[in-house]
């Protein structure tokens, strides 16, 4: 007797017909493309752990700022890398810091540019963490009141979307309350709800040069071994009125991102971190992989996993990759 079984092979027979049948697709309107920048003139500094991506001073971001536009990605988010630090962070929350003044020269140059401003004191203190430091330990609400001055200070620069990454208690509800009070009701809040205190975050650290001079950040980033943990993060964000929801990192909590898609109808952000971005192209640099199609089927697993947005170091690349395609 003939066996009886499925041939799921009949769908994918042709290109065609295996594109007619796709569940999921990547497109250039998914990137956020991250970019540091930095005090100072003619800087253009390559990250010697993330190769490609560079601290620019503002006379050298003009440049960056178009092969961003030429590539078609739609938005970007800024990190800021200050010539001065002290121990509340002041540059962060200087209407005249490097973010507001690279908002300001974003928004003149290419009104049309999504430009999200990361909202965090990390790189902006001398001790290199995220808020006010009482003793060794980082405290909550005194670190609210900064952020939120934060985040108004890059509102008033033009910032279309608030994006805080700090990881205290609260900053959802004191930043909208902030924002709202200061007229800011149409400023969306990107929240990094869900932020573990990864590993993959090294590359990134020289790039802000936000490394911390003491101790960690486990007692405000999260546990990599807690998934329930997340969703309540993931939850609170949503009461507190966030707008999106970012899991960071992306590519070792894909599980994550599901969860916490599957629980909410805001848009769902991956953020594709330093680490992820570094190995790949160490492997690429010594041949070992075809970094496009590992880079799109990278990217492309964390769109299947639920994400709507990508903040990625590769968004420049990828957006040229898929329109080749």
């Amino acid at each position: 007797m003939t066996p009886t079984f499925k041939r799921n092979r009949r769908l994918r027979t042709t290109a065609n017909l295996r594109a007619m049948v796709r569940e999921t697709t990547l497109s250039k309107n998914d990137f956020i493309y991250p970019i540091f920048v930095i005090e100072g003139e003619n800087i253009k500094n390559e990250i010697p752990s993330m190769p490609g991506i560079y601290q620019f001073s503002l006379d050298q971001y003009e440049a960056e700022l178009t092969r961003v536009v030429e590539a078609g990605v739609p938005s970007i988010i800024l990190f800021g890398v200050p010539s001065e630090k002290d121990a509340c962070g002041t540059e962060a929350y200087n209407d005249e810091g490097i973010v507001q003044r690279a908002t300001k020269l974003t928004k003149r140059l290419y009104p049309d540019l999504v430009v999200l401003a990361d909202t965090c004191l990390c790189q902006y203190t001398d001790h290199g963490h995220c808020g006010v430091v009482e003793g060794d330990y980082v405290d909550n609400d005194k670190s609210l009141e900064l952020l939120a001055k934060t985040a108004v200070s890059q509102a008033r620069a033009g910032a279309d979307i608030i994006a805080p990454s700090n990881m205290m208690d609260g900053f959802v509800a004191v930043i909208r309350e902030a924002l709202d009070e200061a007229g800011f009701v149409n400023v969306p809040i990107m929240s990094y709800a869900v932020k573990y205190a990864s590993a993959y975050y090294g590359p990134f650290r020289d790039a802000a040069d936000s490394a911390p001079q003491f101790g960690d950040r486990k007692t405000y980033q999260m546990d990599p071994a807690n998934r329930r943990e997340a969703l309540r993060e993931a939850e609170s964000d949503i009461d507190e009125g966030a707008d999106f929801l970012i899991v960071k990192p992306a590519l070792s909590y894909l599980d994550v991102m599901r969860e916490v898609k599957d629980m909410t109808n805001l848009p769902v952000v991956a953020y594709n971190v330093s680490g992820e971005y570094s190995m790949v192209k160490a492997a690429a640099a010594q041949g070992w992989i075809d970094e496009k199609a590992i880079v799109l089927e990278t990217l492309l697993s964390m769109k299947r996993a639920g994400a709507d947005l990508i903040m990625t170091y590769h968004a420049i690349d990828a957006a040229c990759w898929l329109e080749e395609n």
